[in-house]
């Protein structure tokens, strides 16, 4: 790599091109519509010529420049811009050809360059096999689910641009991100360089874990390219993968185990089938390994008919970005009729989406949690709104099933925990009981009394059993029967979050 990277780093601090000046510059009406592929507000917005206006109308709005603005923009750089092919050049103005834009997430904040954003303004615009996705909302899902502890060897697997080895690199000493795209390793590297972080990410060449064939790490990151699909189109290298069905996730989470370090997470962001005969559930926990913990969350579920209308949109597939041209509309019907009726050859109920969660052990064990007795595989459908990092709720997660719980433990109620008591009013007793929790993932259990006095007393002074006992002289029952009987519901609380 030359040091391109890191003049254009420059050029882009010089010139105050960060997400909060964008942010300012654009103003919230016209962030919102670019967050809908519309430019003229923002357009509207950047008429005062300065630096970072320039930069957002060449870079975000994909709106030319003038020469003059460009080079007062980008000092010197513009002739090489030209010739790595992140700009091109006409008489008398500069267009861009890739992407460059400022990216902030909670503890982060870089700039990720990408391939343009196709579709701005609802302009007709097919994207290449080789495309390389910038920042998108699967992105930015992935960033809030990965745990961000410092850790020795990070691996993002199917990096595309580069963003998550970005945010891997704040908080892990070495990073290997790979792909197959020879497109994408080079925007890869170069966003390495552009960030300064390039000593600490190693980009490889190679198809999932072939690259790292023998390797551990301590965390693995991936939002694979999990599409659904009959594969008789294109391939789009960025979410096609070239395997039936969702066998590129399970392959994945079959093989994660493998790469994991003692105490190693593996995180992944994806689609699976839901089929006729078989509950998601039930399917997903034979790709499980019996040596790891596993969370899995389901976050929702499409219908077929509109999961092939998402993924044809976002190829620029549809009538209406094809200015009415009849071929691309019956290209259209017929992709969309043999993408549907291959789901109804497979059996395909539905397409869900969420998050597979694997944690091997700190001791690389399968010795009992949470009374269990071996690994603790978790299958959660959580359409629900949860906190934002989820990260550390999940981190959460992995503590309390890698612990048993027993009579001796002092637990603590999560400070966010409330309860919620309905009935009539004026009643002695309320009909129900909720626990219910405002961060993490916002979980909410009904209780008994007796669930809910024991949540309320535990604050680390008693033991779990000294509680239980206290609860048994007033509720005027046995002590070893109420143990017996709550003893497994508090695990359970423990697990849920609701105490910890």
């Amino acid at each position: 790599m030359t040091d391109l990277p890191h003049r254009l780093r420059e050029a882009l601090l010089d010139a105050d091109f960060d997400y909060a000046t964008v942010a300012d510059l654009l103003g919230p009406r016209a962030h919102a519509a670019l967050g809908r592929n519309e430019t003229t507000p923002g357009l509207m917005a950047t008429r005062g010529g300065s630096r970072a206006e320039t930069l957002v109308r060449l870079f975000l709005l994909q709106t030319a420049v003038t020469t003059d603005a460009a080079e007062a923009a980008l000092p010197g750089l513009v002739d090489r811009l030209a010739v790595e092919g992140v700009l091109e050049q006409s008489v008398g103005e500069v267009a861009a050809r890739l992407d460059v834009r400022p990216y902030a997430s909670e503890d982060d904040a870089f700039w990720v360059v990408s391939d343009l954003t196709p579709g701005l303004d609802g302009l007709a615009q097919r994207v290449g096999a080789d495309h390389v996705l910038g920042i998108s909302a699967a992105s930015t899902s992935l960033a809030q689910l990965t745990l961000r502890e410092q850790v020795g060897s990070a691996l993002d697997l199917g990096t595309g641009c580069g963003v998550q080895a970005l945010h891997l690199a704040r908080h892990s000493r070495r990073v290997v991100a790979t792909d197959v795209n020879p497109r994408a390793l080079w925007i890869a590297r170069f966003n390495a360089a552009l960030n300064d972080v390039e000593d600490r990410v190693e980009v490889r060449d190679g198809s999932y874990f072939e690259p790292v064939v023998g390797e551990r790490f301590d965390l693995v990151a991936t939002n694979p390219p999990f599409v659904i699909s009959p594969a008789t189109g294109e391939r789009l290298v960025y979410r096609d993968s070239g395997l039936p069905g969702d066998r590129v996730v399970e392959d994945i989470v079959r093989a994660a185990p493998g790469h994991l370090a003692p105490d190693g997470w593996c995180q992944v962001l994806a689609d699976w089938v839901v089929t006729r005969d078989q509950t998601w559930d039930e399917r997903l926990a034979g790709w499980l390994d019996p040596g790891c913990d596993a969370l899995v969350v389901q976050r929702e579920v499409l219908d077929p008919a509109a999961y092939v209308e998402l993924w044809l949109k976002d190829e620029g597939a549809h009538p209406a970005t094809s200015g009415g041209d009849p071929a691309s509309a019956a290209a259209y019907r017929r992709r969309y009729d043999t993408w549907l009726s291959w789901f109804d050859e497979q059996g395909v109920e539905g397409v869900g989406f969420g998050w597979v969660n694997l944690h091997r052990r700190p001791d690389d064990a399968t010795s009992a949690g949470a009374g269990t007795g071996g690994a603790v595989h978790t299958l959660l459908d959580w359409p629900f709104d949860l906190e934002q990092p989820i990260a550390p709720a999940i981190a959460a997660w992995g503590r309390a099933a890698r612990r048993p719980v027993g009579p001796e433990d002092h637990l603590v109620a999560r400070a966010d925990v409330r309860q919620e008591t309905a009935g009539a009013p004026g009643a002695e007793d309320p009909e129900a009981i909720v626990l219910r929790q405002q961060l993490g993932f916002r979980r909410a259990r009904q209780v008994d009394t007796v669930e809910a006095a024991l949540v309320g007393a535990c604050d680390g002074d008693l033991s779990v059993g000294q509680v239980l006992d206290a609860l048994a002289v007033l509720t005027d029952r046995e002590p070893d029967d109420l143990r017996a009987r709550y003893l497994p519901v508090v695990a359970d609380l423990v697990a849920e979050g609701f105490l910890t």
